[in-house]
């Protein structure tokens, strides 16, 4: 099977050919799960092209200049994907259709059904969320672009934070398909914190990678800067990062211009934000798990590509000797790419459909 997967949902303009084989057989998990044993994913082509650029000016993504730019850019991503993929014959169109941007999301739909209409090929709608989680299927890619899927034996229930642009959510996994939202942010996400925080101290967009290298250059224990960790000891799953934000900013503000512009100080305002946003993402998810018994830890999305994230929560699990399993997926593939949406249409194929033009833009789509 030969899946086209396409995924518009913010400022990256991501095309992708995926090429499936699958040899059926009982694998006592579940019935998607026994269709995907032996799954072989190739990838004949995967093109990204992104806009940060042009966004950065404005500290963050601008809908309807990304509309744009993704107009521009589809016909282009296109012909380049099937170029490099020698022009295969193409099974089923996958798309992403939510949650993200509606300017953004429109333009890929649109472009998918004219698309499917010149091909008379189905299309498979994909929540973009699901497909971050999705992306943990997936083993380090090698030279040769192939990569199967891995053991589903004994890995559910699993928790799966998900930390993608304005989503922070934990998510109680049973199995394939079946979710359960236990706790998200009441506010700002983490990747907006990032965002906004980065601009205070005068970083580029995105700040996430920016915060991140500049905490880097600070050793651990250095910073003597302390900020807030909204609601960690709070009861509930949910998060909160709107205060921390606040905090940054009142932070700054009280400092004098001198010391607001020397690098010292930005270097440990940045290790004291993103240890903050760790702490409280490490506490939340770790309290979960261990609530709900869960066999697995699975992270997912953009904010997940963060080293010190990754590193922490490995430490957490060795230090307390917990016996869940830890799961993130492989740098390349926590950003927004077509690989992840390719993928998660192989589980649910059965969903494709050339009664297409229904399909719309869901803005605020949730994992169910």
């Amino acid at each position: 099977m030969i899946i086209l997967a396409i995924e518009t949902s913010c400022d990256d303009t991501c095309i992708s050919i995926l090429n499936v084989k699958c040899q059926k057989g009982p694998y006592g998990v579940s019935s998607r799960a026994a269709n995907v044993k032996n799954a072989k994913f190739e990838i004949l082509s995967n093109v990204v092209s992104s806009q940060v650029k042009i966004h950065r000016k404005y500290g963050g993504v601008y809908p309807s200049l990304a509309k744009r730019e993704h107009q521009k850019n589809l016909p282009v991503v296109l012909k380049k994907t099937l170029r490099e993929a020698e022009k295969p014959k193409i099974d089923a169109l996958a798309l992403t259709i939510g949650p993200g941007l509606e300017p953004c999301l429109w333009t890929g739909i649109n472009f998918a059904k004219d698309l499917a209409q010149q091909r008379n090929l189905p299309i498979i709608p994909i929540n973009h969320i699901e497909a971050h989680i999705f992306a943990n299927f997936l083993p380090k890619v090698s030279s040769n672009f192939q990569f199967s899927i891995f053991n589903f034996q004994k890995i559910f229930p699993a928790m799966c934070l998900v930390v993608s642009g304005g989503h922070t959510q934990l998510i109680l996994m049973n199995d394939i398909g079946k979710y359960k939202i236990i706790g998200e942010t009441r506010d700002d996400a983490a990747g907006e914190c990032f965002d906004k925080t980065a601009r205070v101290l005068g970083l580029p967009y995105p700040g996430g990678p920016a915060i991140a290298a500049e905490a880097s250059k600070i050793n651990r224990g250095q910073s003597s800067v302390k900020l807030p960790r909204p609601m960690i000891n709070s009861k509930d799953y949910d998060f909160s990062f709107s205060g921390l934000k606040t905090a940054v900013l009142y932070e700054f503000k009280k400092r004098s211009k001198k010391v607001r512009a020397s690098k010292e100080y930005v270097r440990k305002m940045a290790k004291e934000i993103q240890q903050a946003i760790i702490d409280v993402l490490i506490k939340k998810t770790v309290k979960a798990a261990k609530d709900y018994q869960v066999k697995t830890i699975m992270l997912g999305g953009g904010v997940v590509a963060n080293q010190e994230l990754r590193k922490q929560f490995q430490q957490k699990i060795k230090k307390e000797k917990l016996s869940f399993m830890f799961h993130v997926p492989d740098f390349k593939m926590c950003t927004d790419n077509a690989i992840m949406i390719g993928v998660t249409a192989y589980f649910h194929k059965k969903e494709a459909s050339k009664n297409w033009q229904k399909i719309k833009a869901e803005a605020n789509l949730r994992v169910s």
